[in-house]
């Protein structure tokens, strides 16, 4: 164009137009840059048979209702397509992501998933971690080779990794620094005589405990060691897990309420070496189980300190359930001994019916049924 016409101002003005009626045959429309929009709803159903409802909920999540650059999209689905990624995936992929449809496959996708080949991963592997946690996508390539090769150098096996992060949403500990974090923390947990072969099964249990400040971590084993629980028990590293998860206050609290129940300061320190899990039960379902335990006959907080694990069980669909068995069962002297209360409420339910509701089921009659 010549340099005096990219002067004329406003040249779609009539007004200019009648001033250089030299241009006044030209067509306004050759001077549009605008690419027609295309509705990002009936783009996914049409053109890639996205189902109706991921297409819906795609939509719901954008921040537009229409697709400016389809060719980019069409770019990253085919790419997906022939990469691997079943139809299933690709759906999840775009709905917890739909930014992607706009990305640049070359420099934005692709890098990504040659990180997984290279490293050997299968198609079917990486396209469940991804499906599963799409903002890996976003990850600097870079920050997210280091990760995963960190992941690789801790837990071993690509099995070990993909069972971490084909978990919904655990995609985020590949955008971390694990060389700073996971890596030395499994160290330090391993000095403290936490056995290698656990140490894959820990890090998919509580990653986030892995992530840790070291100094913070180290605080919450000295709290445990405090506690009197055996660094070689299979309980130890639950402890520390539990510990990280409650303040001191909420800690003080737990253990107030325990006092209040009964328990003495040697019942409160078997209970946590024991099964520490059970401190993580809320305060509300601690003091309901208990309660309820101790209403029944000849029982005490003993039962509770030998089987710690009967206050983390629901109260209405399993113990209150089973205690109102008990009661029918001795009330019509059908049991020849009484059992105790942990076996009774421990037993997993097809064993508790062969044996306390089959047997009696014309004695105990609508309400075996219902039970």
């Amino acid at each position: 164009m010549h340099p005096w016409i990219c002067r004329i101002p406003f040249l779609k003005s009539s007004r200019y137009l009648h001033e250089f009626p030299i241009f006044a045959h030209i067509s306004l429309v050759s001077f549009s840059t605008s690419t027609p929009e295309i509705s990002l709803f009936d783009y996914l159903v049409d053109k890639h048979n996205f189902s109706a409802e991921c297409a819906a909920n795609v939509l719901s999540s954008s921040s537009t209702k229409y697709l400016n650059k389809p060719q980019n999209a069409d770019s990253v689905l085919n790419f997906l397509k022939e990469t691997g990624f079943a139809k299933n995936q690709i759906e999840a992929v775009v709905e917890k992501a739909p930014r992607v449809l706009s990305a640049n496959v070359e420099t934005s996708v692709k890098p990504k998933i040659k990180i997984f080949q290279d490293l050997g991963f299968h198609s079917s592997d990486f396209a469940a971690i991804i499906s599963a946690s799409p903002r890996i996508l976003n990850i600097n390539v870079n920050r997210l080779r280091q990760s995963v090769l960190g992941l690789k150098n801790v837990l071993g096996p690509k099995a070990d990794i993909c069972r971490l992060l084909k978990k919904s949403g655990f995609g985020w500990l590949l955008d971390r620094d694990l060389d700073r974090t996971l890596v030395p923390n499994v160290e330090y947990l391993k000095s403290c005589g936490i056995c290698s072969l656990l140490i894959d099964s820990y890090v998919c249990q509580a990653p986030l405990l892995f992530l840790a400040n070291q100094d913070k971590l180290k605080g919450f084993v000295q709290r445990v060691d405090e506690m009197g629980v055996d660094r070689k028990s299979k309980s130890f590293f639950q402890a520390v897990r539990v510990m990280s998860c409650m303040s001191r206050e909420n800690w003080e609290l737990k253990l107030k309420l325990f006092r209040e129940l009964g328990f003495s300061e040697q019942n409160i320190l078997a209970v946590f070496r024991k099964y520490p899990q059970a401190f993580a039960v809320s305060e509300r379902k601690i003091k309901e189980v208990t309660q309820l335990l101790l209403s029944v006959e000849d029982s005490g907080i003993s039962d509770i300190v030998s089987t710690p694990v009967l206050l983390t069980y629901s109260v209405e669909k399993r113990l209150k359930p089973r205690l109102q068995v008990l009661k029918a069962l001795q009330s019509k002297n059908l049991l020849k001994k009484k059992p105790s209360l942990a076996a009774f409420c421990q037993m997993v339910d097809a064993n508790f019916a062969n044996k306390y509701l089959i047997p009696y089921s014309n004695e105990l009659g609508d309400f075996c049924v219902a039970s």
